[in-house]
């Protein structure tokens, strides 16, 4: 088939994409890493054929590439294999322009073999394409919504080393005050709101609603549900990309760093999941005063779940500090309707859109995983069904007990994990596994500035 513009066989929602770009001369190549970070290539436009046809070759290393880029040999993907490379194939309809840049651009995602013409299984993105087949494999079909929460900063740090909030575009002044929800601060950032709405549009990310959150500079935006939960998350590490890339074209620096500032809330990701039967019913469908079964069953599955997948909730040492008290945070597995102090709240919707909030994940965690670990538990619940408690009503930090969290522990409960194996595979167990123990190893063999200002002179 042929299309106009430097003629290129490709699918034809994706070649329709292309010609639509006028100018485009060079795409990028975008391999999601288990940190949910974006690695590639650049090629030109007349050598996107060839990659449609043949995939393009990345080192396997890449998909479990350390925070700081580099490879973690224990993984077994590196010097152990010869650092050998594996194909990674276009997904289609992924292909889509990058209105921020000055030149035209588009952009496309990637996914990789196993090198036995499979995909390879620890992707993250097949981690959760495999869970979804789970749910259609019993007619069911989870429906996912994700919202993200990050802050707009002064791209230089203070004097200290530390960020800083970033200087309010209207008035000049560095953001002080926190003003929740407040329009103002909407209209202060309009130039930066506006130019990500413009890149959803033109991208088709369905986002539909940003707030202003509680914290300076704090901003949140909503992504719309998706009945296919990896478009959706397509959608969250594209829309990322976009939000990341506008704030530097604006001056500004967005950070989804759980917990940039001690003082401050921290930044969270949060899923909505319902689950629609073969009819197309809403399993979850019911009334506050009576819960139904399957609403409770799959809470109790994400209560069984939470210790198993903590590390894929809070992967990074900064992580652990955003479980604070009275900051909106989740401290145990409790659930509730209606109900911001609860892990699991229950929004407050008609019954026929009743849902789960799963609101223990921070802004830095990747969301392919944090949802495959969602719908798992879910899943777990749904299999093997038990009772979740009372739902709190009223301040859940008053009524239950604080769980204290720690990233080594979280390590150790992931690595001895059945119910990981079970729902995600022993590849992935391992090779996530070793990524975040080398993180933490890494890690605590730098010296802080407290250590230094609690013990240089007093020990």
């Amino acid at each position: 088939m042929e299309y106009p513009m430097n003629t290129l066989t490709l699918p034809k929602d994706d070649a329709v994409e292309l010609n639509a770009i006028v100018g485009c001369e060079t795409v990028d190549l975008l391999l999601p890493d288990m940190n949910g970070l974006l690695r590639g290539k650049r090629i030109t436009r007349d050598a996107l054929e060839k990659v449609y046809q043949n995939g393009i070759c990345l080192p396997m290393s890449l998909i479990a590439t350390d925070i700081t880029g580099n490879t973690v040999e224990e993984t077994g993907l590196g010097y152990d294999i010869g650092d050998e490379d594996r194909i990674c194939r276009p997904i289609p309809g992924t292909l889509k322009s990058i209105p921020w840049q000055q030149r035209p651009m588009a952009q496309l995602l990637l996914g990789m073999e196993d090198g036995k013409g499979s995909m390879f299984e620890a992707n993250p993105r097949e981690v959760l394409k495999r869970i979804v087949d789970r749910f259609a494999a019993k007619g069911l079909t989870p429906v996912v919504a994700v919202e993200l929460e990050f802050y707009l900063l002064d791209p230089q740090l203070d004097e200290q080393g530390r960020p800083q909030t970033s200087i309010n575009p209207a008035t000049g002044e560095r953001n002080k005050t926190t003003q929740v929800y407040y329009m103002e601060d909407l209209n202060d950032y309009q130039g930066f709101t506006d130019a990500v709405t413009d890149a959803c549009r033109v991208q088709r990310i369905p986002a539909d609603t940003a707030v202003a959150e509680y914290a300076p500079g704090q901003f949140e935006i909503n992504l719309k549900h998706r009945k296919d939960a990896v478009i959706a998350c397509d959608d969250a590490i594209l829309l990322k990309r976009a939000i990341k890339a506008i704030a530097s074209n604006e001056g500004l620096l967005a950070s989804f760093m759980a917990k940039p500032f001690v003082d401050q809330a921290g930044s969270g990701t949060h899923i909505h999941v319902s689950v629609l039967d073969k009819d197309g019913n809403n399993i979850f469908a019911c009334e506050p005063e009576a819960p139904s079964d399957a609403l409770r069953h799959g809470v109790y599955g994400l209560q069984q779940a939470a210790k198993h997948c903590m590390l894929m909730f809070a992967p990074h040492a900064n992580s652990y500090r955003r479980f604070v008290l009275n900051a909106f945070v989740p401290l145990n597995d409790c659930w509730g309707f209606n109900n911001r102090t609860v892990a699991m709240r229950i929004p407050h919707s008609d019954p026929a859109n009743t849902r789960i909030e799963h609101r223990i994940a921070g802004a830095d965690a990747n969301p392919y995983l944090v949802t495959a670990a969602v719908l798992a538990g879910i899943l777990h619940g749904l299999e093997h069904p038990g009772d979740p408690g009372p739902p709190i009503v009223g301040n859940a930090y008053e009524q239950t007990e604080m769980r204290q969290l720690f990233w080594r522990d979280t390590i150790d409960d992931f690595m001895a994990s059945e119910f990981i194996v079970n729902h995600f595979g022993s590849a992935f167990r391992h090779i996530y596994g070793q990524q975040k123990l080398k993180e933490m190893r890494s890690f605590y063999t730098e010296v802080t500035t407290l250590e230094i200002e609690w013990y240089l002179r007093q020990v």
